[in-house]
């Protein structure tokens, strides 16, 4: 799929198909990870690959934003370390890999554990060291091909870009 058209259908799925990811799929996601833009080249990411079913429903259970979790064949949690804008690298990785997994057919949603608690369960249960960030839960799967419409309307660019300075046309 060219990237242009990817960027323009890419929706956001919280339903999945029970179909197994192939390892080759699951590298080239994680690949697009690797290769983002990061700040100074610094890299802070980890990629933690979770695809024990128990554990993706104990993720569900914990991450309440993300009960779908338990659906998806797989989910990677996005960690950095030692990072000065973590959010902003986490970012570029995660869009990229998102891409990625939507030229090969599969969806994702981004899953926010924003209450402390629920991070340090997480982290219990993936005996994530304390030091890494937790950025979100993505699970990934085979989207229902009802999902395969152009994505939710814009807003007229004329709404959006500013030319020299602020309102100016």
């Amino acid at each position: 799929m060219e990237v242009f058209e990817c960027i323009r259908r890419r929706r956001t799925v919280r339903e999945y198909k029970n179909d197994p990811i192939p390892e080759d799929v699951l590298e080239k996601i994680l690949q697009a990870g690797r290769w983002s833009p990061s700040s100074s080249n610094s890299q802070p990411w980890h990629f933690l690959v979770v695809q024990d079913q128990n554990t993706l429903s104990e993720l569900s259970k914990i991450a309440t934003q993300g009960p779908f979790i338990r659906d998806a064949p797989l989910a990677i949690v996005i960690l950095m370390e030692d990072a000065p804008r973590p959010q902003l690298d986490a970012g570029r990785a995660i869009q990229q890999m998102e891409l990625v997994a939507w030229s090969e057919g599969l969806g994702t949603c981004f899953v926010g554990v924003r209450i402390e608690e629920q991070q340090i369960a997480v982290k219990e249960l993936l005996n994530i060291p304390s030091n890494l960030e937790l950025i979100t839960i993505m699970p990934y799967g085979y989207r229902p091909s009802s999902i395969n419409r152009v994505g939710a309307p814009r807003k007229d660019l004329s709404q959006m870009v500013h030319r020299e300075k602020f309102g100016g046309q």
